[in-house]
């Protein structure tokens, strides 16, 4: 079976169809060679993917410093920007063979959606997606286009994160640094409650560890941080 994988990995899907249908194949024929075909991109997905899994092992041996290269002043905190979150990783996810993309959309609420691709040069991808609503942080100063610019960048960085298992500290704010943090939107707040009853928690110290008042008040840069918490709870 290698063999003929081989033959046809070389030779290509279409070239073996022509050699099939010069040759007289019937039906039967056909049906087979589709057969192998389809055990064939099945092997050939099989194979990219584990070599997604190597690349980002090697990558996650070495991965870019995040620093705080922005400062708030209206909050006298210092945070990781765009720039210094996605361009600083760029150069260092390429040498080992992955590219991403953002992808743009809403909820059906109205809220921005936002999803981060990532690709490897075998072709295997992988994605996270994150909504939250729209940014009215700011006192009023954002106009409805500004406030849904600010949501995409918060939401660009945190898919980025999430999709490349990068770790930052760092509050991520808009490019402007005049706001706080955007909070989790309806999906993970249903996630989040979901798991509070699964294990079990207290939910009171559960938002008391997060220094939040309720769920929905949760930073959208938190919620990593407290699926990890009542994972942990729940002994996984």
């Amino acid at each position: 079976m290698s063999d003929k994988v081989n033959e046809i990995e070389v030779r290509g899907p279409s070239t073996l169809i022509e050699m099939a249908l010069t040759n007289g194949a019937d039906e039967k024929a056909l049906e087979k060679l589709e057969k192998v075909l389809e055990l064939q991109e099945r092997w050939e997905a099989n194979e990219a993917k584990k070599a997604y899994v190597k690349a980002m092992a090697e990558f996650k041996k070495d991965p870019p410093h995040i620093y705080k290269d922005k400062e708030n002043k209206q909050y006298t905190s210092r945070y990781s920007s765009i720039d210094a979150t996605v361009n600083a990783t760029i150069p260092k996810l390429a040498e080992y063979g992955f590219s991403h993309n953002w992808q743009f959309g809403k909820t059906e609420s109205g809220n921005p959606q936002v999803t981060c691709v990532l690709t490897h040069e075998f072709g295997h991808s992988e994605s996270v997606t994150f909504d939250a609503p729209p940014d009215t942080s700011g006192g009023g100063s954002k106009n409805p286009i500004q406030q849904i610019k600010s949501t995409h960048t918060y939401l660009k960085i945190a898919t980025f994160e999430a999709v490349t298992g990068l770790v930052s500290r760092e509050i991520n704010v808009d490019d402007d640094g005049n706001s706080a943090s955007v909070c989790i939107g309806k999906k993970q707040v249903a996630e989040i409650e979901k798991k509070i009853k699964e294990v079990k928690a207290d939910k009171g110290k559960f938002l008391g560890y997060l220094k939040v008042k309720s769920v929905e008040d949760i930073p959208l840069e938190s919620y990593d941080t407290a699926m990890t918490a009542l994972a942990s709870k729940a002994g996984v």
